[in-house]
């Protein structure tokens, strides 16, 4: 009689033993898409979506990691209201971040996760290590949004063209709505009024 293997995975002794500093080859590689259940689209549009979302998914990790910053490092008479609305727009970018790796993980895709790989996919500029203005913080918010929306028009109106209404739903109703709403909450701190003695027309005649 053959002697049974030990080491098979069906003939393994069970342990309470942790089993530490495991690897193995990955079950599926960045960039690939997996069959699915029929309710997805067909390979081409999944591949498409999926790289499209990963691209999006990087620019709002990397917008929402600016929010963190920005929050932490805000200085200025301005102080109280900006680290509050900075850190209600990062909690929002988050639950994004979250919907769009999701999102990609539905269409069989894989989502980018980590920092350095989100670092080399982002569109959106490196700021510096130490602190800014308010209106530099400001400024680099809103030319980081104006990136994730412009990238959300192309993509809904492609979603839609391609028959991707899942995607479209996502970048329409979360991602658009939500970005152009944190626009006007940020742009509207840039405009140049007085606080406490209103200009005089006539003498400013």
């Amino acid at each position: 009689m053959a002697k049974k293997d030990s080491n098979s995975p069906n003939h393994r002794r069970v342990s309470a033993q942790p089993r530490l500093h495991q690897r193995a080859r990955e079950i599926q590689a960045y960039g690939t898409i997996e069959p699915l259940l029929p309710l997805v689209r067909e390979e081409p549009v999944r591949l498409e979506m999926t790289e499209q979302l990963n691209q999006l998914l990087a620019d709002t990790m990397t917008l929402r990691d600016l929010y963190k910053k920005s929050h932490w490092q805000v200085a200025g008479p301005t102080f109280y209201q900006l680290h509050l609305l900075y850190d209600k727009h990062y909690e929002e970018q988050n639950e994004l971040v979250d919907k769009i790796a999701e999102r990609i993980q539905l269409l069989g895709g894989v989502s980018l996760a980590m920092a350095a790989d989100v670092a080399e996919s982002t569109r959106i500029e490196r700021p510096p290590r130490g602190r800014e203005e308010v209106p530099v913080q400001l400024s680099r918010l809103l030319d980081a949004h104006q990136i994730i929306i412009g990238h959300c028009r192309k993509l809904a109106r492609r979603a839609s063209t391609i028959g991707d209404d899942g995607t479209n739903d996502l970048v329409v109703s979360d991602l658009l709505r939500t970005n152009e709403l944190q626009v006007w909450f940020l742009s509207e701190h840039l405009v140049n009024v007085p606080l406490v003695i209103a200009v005089d027309p006539e003498a400013a005649a």
